[in-house]
């Protein structure tokens, strides 16, 4: 692979990685300025109501997808991706500089919250755009490849707010981080969006949106209506991500509470253990993305729900009996593994699904609808089977998720061989090769 590819596939992946970093510093670092925007007293009370911000984003994402999928398609990738990283520089900002309860009252909760909407937007839009440039501006046989990128950059993100939370952890006093400190991961942010918007600047557009002849004629392009016209796809794309969505949120953002609090690690261990299992994981989906370049996406796929289907009970069952380091990271990585045959690949996935004119809306709106029904509810469905005395529960859940989404990669059709350029010409995704359901 040529230096030219490689910049591509680092200027359309980097954005993802300071968007999960953000995303995960946000969520890891409230317990430190959650006093600072409410008033003195119940901390709990005021975690909830700094969480109860966060998770506006996730009701922003589904918009961000709509609003930056449509952009994608009727302005192009680059404009998509330039604008995404803007919002997440602005959100960025916002929380680094927003004034404390002692100073503005709640005038800083509201700082607070427009801040989690601009991310939220942005979120919802960043994960499209960079999935249809990379999937768009790869060779057909390197699609898997280099779109596997996403969730290299995306696990980098939060290996990296990880690793800050660590280190400020060991030099800050508490003090420090509850008063100022904390603002430190968001001017780093805000520093690293400065830094891919000047690089997203300078890229290129990919041919196949340059040359698609359709993208100043067809007054429908990128909006509702003509993603309604491929409502099979956008179905699709819900149900082959319902499954993954699930898994990944379990295994990444869960793993360190469960570790901590259901398998009784103490949280050095637990946050140790989630490291080095992401660590590995992201050395993983370029190899995976790989192999499907060379057998195809739905054996990936397909393994990956017959593995969460058939292994998650019995994986959460033996971690919640790991008493040490290496048993829980054993079956972490066991679990990620499985989870592999999602995360590498489903970016393609869903762009090699729609015609260029609609597939930026076609991958956003339909993916943000599914994590925010699935992804952004599984910690808490966790919770609350854990609650209610029945945390075994989950696990199921998970499995019959995964389940779920088996039917749907068992139906579809192969989608490695698709030219995207001919999909384009046949408009409406009409061709052949574009039918991606089995009849």
């Amino acid at each position: 692979m040529g230096r030219e590819q490689w910049k591509k596939i680092w200027v359309g992946s980097a954005g993802n990685m300071v968007e999960w970093f953000d995303w995960f510093v946000y969520a890891s670092f409230a317990v430190y300025f959650a006093d600072s925007f409410f008033p003195k007293g119940n901390e709990t009370a005021n975690l909830m109501n700094t969480m109860g911000v966060f998770a506006v984003g996730f009701f922003m994402r589904p918009v961000g997808g709509w609003l930056l999928g449509r952009v994608g398609d009727r302005k192009g990738r680059k404009a998509a991706l330039t604008l995404t990283v803007t919002l997440m520089s602005a959100s960025a900002i916002l929380i680094a500089v927003a004034p404390t309860y002692a100073v503005a009252g709640y005038g800083g909760v509201a700082v607070l919250l427009v801040a989690r909407m601009l991310q939220g937007l942005s979120v919802g839009g960043e994960y499209a755009a960079s999935a249809t440039y990379l999937t768009e501006a790869s060779a057909p046989g390197r699609r898997g490849f280099a779109s596997s990128f996403q969730y290299v950059s995306m696990t980098a993100g939060q290996l990296l707010g990880l690793g800050l939370q660590i280190i400020l952890q060991r030099t800050m006093s508490e003090d420090a981080l509850h008063s100022w400190a904390w603002r430190i991961p968001f001017i780093i942010g805000a520093l690293g969006a400065g830094i891919v918007f000047y690089l997203r600047r300078n890229m290129l557009e990919t041919e196949v949106y340059a040359e698609d002849d359709t993208a100043n004629a067809d007054p429908d392009r990128g909006t509702l209506k003509a993603l309604w016209a491929h409502k099979r796809e956008a179905f699709l794309v819900i149900a082959l991500t319902m499954g993954g969505t699930v898994a990944y949120y379990t295994y990444t953002t869960y793993l360190t509470k469960y570790l901590s609090g259901s398998v009784g690690l103490d949280k050095p261990t637990a946050s140790l253990v989630s490291f080095c299992a992401l660590f590995i994981f992201m050395c993983l989906q370029p190899l995976a993305g790989k192999l499907s370049d060379r057998i195809g996406r739905r054996p990936l796929l397909i393994t990956f729900a017959i593995g969460s289907t058939f292994l998650t009970v019995p994986i959460m069952t033996l971690l919640r009996h790991a008493g040490s380091f290496w048993p829980a990271l054993g079956l972490s990585l066991l679990a990620l593994v499985v989870v592999t045959g999602y995360t590498s690949i489903n970016a393609c996935v869903k762009a090699e699904l729609f015609p260029t004119g609609i597939r930026a809306l076609g991958v956003a709106l339909p993916y943000a609808i599914a994590n925010a029904l699935f992804g952004g509810t599984a910690e808490y469905v966790a919770l609350w089977f854990k609650n209610g005395g029945i945390e075994s529960g989950y696990y199921w859940y998970v499995a019959g998720c995964a389940a779920v989404s088996l039917v749907v990669y068992l139906t579809m059709r192969e989608t490695r061989t698709i030219d995207l350029h001919r999909v384009t010409k046949d408009g409406a995704g009409q061709g052949k090769d574009a039918r991606l359901l089995a009849s």
